[in-house]
């Protein structure tokens, strides 16, 4: 089971940039997925998640700005960001979660830099 993260770079404030995650593994179809980033002396936190059915959970920060999407014919997740802002630069990771027996089992993939130039 694998998350194999793509994206990122750098852009300006008020751009956009995407970034996208392909998992390997049957779990996928049914696992949340989302996305989480962690800035230099940050907590990783939460940006975005999608459930299988399509249900999409966004941080408060990035709401209005950011779009989650899934294929899960493709095993794939996506971040779309808009309107980008210098707190947003971070390492992005991608995510993917299920629960089994009433616990959480997490899926990471390798982080992908975002930054955000002001």
């Amino acid at each position: 089971v694998q998350l194999q993260a793509s994206g990122g770079g750098l852009v300006q404030a008020g751009g956009s940039l995407s970034v996208s995650c392909v998992g390997s593994g049957s779990i996928f179809s049914s696992a949340v997925m989302g996305w989480y980033r962690q800035a230099p002396g940050k907590q990783r936190e939460l940006v975005a998640d999608i459930t299988s059915g399509g249900r999409t959970n966004y941080a408060d920060s990035v709401k209005g700005r950011f779009t989650i999407s899934r294929d899960n014919a493709k095993n794939t997740v996506d971040l779309l960001m808009n309107n980008l802002k210098p707190e947003d630069a971070a390492v992005y990771y991608c995510n993917a979660y299920y629960i089994l027996l009433g616990r959480r089992v997490d899926y990471w993939g390798q982080g992908t830099l975002v930054t955000v130039s002001s």
